[in-house]
């Protein structure tokens, strides 16, 4: 695999558990601020993920919480075995290694796998991680979404147990928390064509009411992100339209973090992996859309993670993100 990427030369140590990567280049080293610099796009390329969920945490850090699918694949069914990633520069990527795998899931399906896009959230003191996995060999019908909790953002995790009383467990998948401004936490998850939300009580484990589905969503298919900007709350998510190079993702906006939403239209096209799934975040004050593509491997099953600068038009709209190597200044 790394004997393809011409682009990237990478410095792997060895680091108390850990893997630290460094891009190349006098740009990588300078960590200027004005203007950005990122590193090369995948920027992970010693194992496969996909499905980015991104945070930045109180030490000042950009965290991503991505899926990994498992070489050589057999399909999604092996996707296995969850990293963490994170940087502070956008440019050096940490590899703090694995924090949880399916083997250490005691409701889970006996035969392993199928653990799909996760997120992360923080409140008091805790991070939680919520990770979308069946509990039968009838996988698609008897999914759960786990928690995990740990003192630190990127070790030490521990299976708790799951969020009970969300009915369905058809296709209930792409788990997102979103944390608003007052403390509120608000739970969604998408797939199957549905995409489902509900507040969540403060112990973040619990719902606070009964979920509802999310109104005003044009061709939902799932990855469900929710983040917020100026007072308006924006859900991104994958769509169902089977185009050349898959699917796209889309955006609605709303004043309320569960809706209705009003569409608005597509963020990013295509990447050729078939899939589309991805996260919004702000970082030291520029704004970026994590996404996977195939670009390394060619394969739909195989993906690697991507980062690309966002921007915002004056009206609060999206523009379309322009897909890169990375590697250039923005």
């Amino acid at each position: 695999m790394k004997k393809n990427l011409l682009f990237v030369s990478l410095l792997m140590v060895a680091v108390a558990g850990m893997t630290v990567f460094e891009v190349s280049g006098a740009d990588a080293k300078k960590k200027k601020k004005t203007p950005v610099t990122l590193g090369t796009n995948p920027f992970v390329t010693h194992i496969f993920t996909a499905d980015p969920s991104a945070h930045v945490w109180k030490d000042g850090r950009l965290y991503v919480y991505p899926s990994h699918d498992v070489d050589p694949p057999r399909g999604c069914d092996l996707m296995d075995r969850y990293h963490v990633f994170s940087t502070d520069d956008m440019v050096n990527w940490t590899d703090h290694g694995e924090i949880l795998n399916s083997s250490q899931v005691p409701w889970g399906r006996s035969e392993g796998g199928f653990v799909w896009a996760p997120d992360c959230a923080y409140k008091n003191g805790t991070y939680y991680f919520y990770f979308p996995h069946p509990s039968g060999t009838d996988w698609n019908n008897t999914w759960k979404v786990g928690i995990a909790t740990s003192k630190y953002p990127a070790k030490d995790f521990k299976v708790q147990g799951y969020i009970e009383g969300l009915g369905d467990a058809f296709a209930m998948i792409d788990p997102c928390v979103f944390v608003d401004d007052d403390g509120q936490a608000y739970f969604y998850y998408g797939g199957g064509g549905r995409c489902i939300g509900a507040r969540l009580k403060d112990n973040m484990v619990e719902l606070a009411e009964k979920p509802r589905k999310m109104e005003g969503l044009s061709d939902f298919h799932e990855a469900a992100w929710v983040h917020k900007r100026n007072g308006i709350y924006y859900l991104s998510y994958s769509d169902n339209v089977p185009h050349p190079n898959g699917n796209r993702m889309h955006y609605a906006t709303s004043t309320s973090p569960l809706g209705p939403w009003t569409y608005r239209g597509v963020i990013l096209e295509a990447t050729g992996s078939g899939t589309s799934h991805g996260s919004i975040v702000e970082y030291k004050g520029e704004w970026y859309l994590f996404y996977h593509d195939c670009s390394i491997s060619g394969r739909g099953n195989l993906r690697s993670i991507c980062v690309d600068k966002l921007y915002y038009n004056p009206d609060g709209s999206i523009q379309l993100v322009k897909q890169t190597k990375g590697g250039i200044k923005k």
